[in-house]
C-alpha cells in the first residue's frame, strides 16, 4: 500500500456516503428525485455506478428514509461487500449524514477514516474526479471539497429586481464529494446542527478551513426539472 495511505502505520480507508433520504420537491418528478428516470436507470444508480469504480473506495453506504421501500427496486444488486444500505436518515442533510456516520461506525469504520459525502443527485460524476479528491486530501489535516470557482457575475435579488452586485472574486460554487475525516465530520455536524446545508459548512464552524480542489461543471446536482433532461444530454454525449 502506498505510504500516503498510512497514518502511524495503520491503514486509512476511504468510505463514500450518500444521503438519499429527500423527496426533491423541487425537481417536479413525481416523487423522490433519486428515482427519476435518466436513460433508462434511476438517478442514483448512475451516481452509485460511478462511486463503484474508485478502487480506492472500501465500500459506498447509502442513507435512505426509514420507510424507503423503493430503493432495491431502482438500484437492484447494490448491496453486498462494498454497497451498504442504512434506513436512518433524518428530515435534513446534515441529520442523514450524521446517521450514516454512525451507521459506518457499525461498519467497523473507525475516528481515522475518511469519509466522502457525496449528493446522489450528482448522478454525472465521474470515478477521476473522486481520486483527484482523494489525491489532494488524503494527506491533509482537514479535509477538503470539490469546488468550481465562480465565473459569473452575481446579483443580490430586492424581490424580482437586482438590489446589488455581488464580488465574485475568491468565491467558489461547492460542489461533492466532500471529504473529511470520520471522527472531525462527527464531531463537526454534531455541533452546528441540523441546518448546514454541506459538510464543509459544520467543518468550518469548527475554526478549520478545508481544502478546496478543482471541480467541472458538469459536476451538476439535479435541482429543476430542466436540470434533468441536461443531464440526459450530457451522459447521451459522453
Amino acid at each position: 500500500m502506498s505510504s500516503s495511505l498510512l497514518t502511524s502505520g495503520n491503514p486509512v480507508r476511504c468510505f463514500a456516503l450518500v444521503p438519499c433520504a429527500g423527496v426533491g420537491q423541487r425537481a417536479a418528478v413525481g416523487g423522490p428525485k433519486q428515482y427519476a428516470s435518466l436513460l433508462g436507470q434511476a438517478l442514483v444508480a448512475h451516481t452509485l455506478a460511478a462511486l463503484a469504480q474508485v478502487t480506492r473506495l472500501q465500500a459506498t453506504l447509502v442513507v435512505l428514509a426509514p420507510d424507503d421501500a423503493a430503493f432495491e427496486a431502482h438500484v437492484p444488486g447494490f448491496a453486498g461487500d462494498r454497497g451498504w444500505i442504512a434506513r436512518c436518515g433524518g428530515a435534513s442533510r446534515a441529520e442523514t449524514v450524521a446517521a450514516g456516520l454512525q451507521a459506518l461506525r457499525e461498519h467497523g469504520a473507525t475516528d481515522g477514516d475518511w469519509v466522502l459525502v457525496h449528493d446522489a443527485a450528482r448522478c454525472l460524476l465521474r470515478p477521476g474526479w473522486v481520486d483527484r479528491l482523494i489525491d489532494a486530501c488524503i494527506d491533509d489535516e482537514v479535509g477538503g471539497l470539490l469546488a468550481l470557482p465562480l465565473a459569473d457575475t452575481l446579483k443580490q435579488a430586492a424581490g424580482d429586481r437586482v438590489g446589488a452586485t455581488v464580488e465574485r472574486s475568491g468565491k467558489w460554487a461547492a460542489q461533492t464529494p466532500q471529504m473529511f475525516r470520520l471522527g472531525l465530520l462527527q464531531r463537526a455536524l454534531a455541533q452546528a446542527g441540523a441546518t448546514v446545508t454541506d459538510e464543509a459548512s459544520a467543518v468550518e464552524a469548527l475554526g478549520l478551513a478545508p481544502r478546496l480542489v478543482g471541480g467541472e461543471m458538469e459536476n451538476l446536482k439535479i435541482t429543476w426539472p430542466a436540470d434533468l433532461a441536461l443531464a440526459a444530454r450530457l451522459l447521451e454525449t459522453r
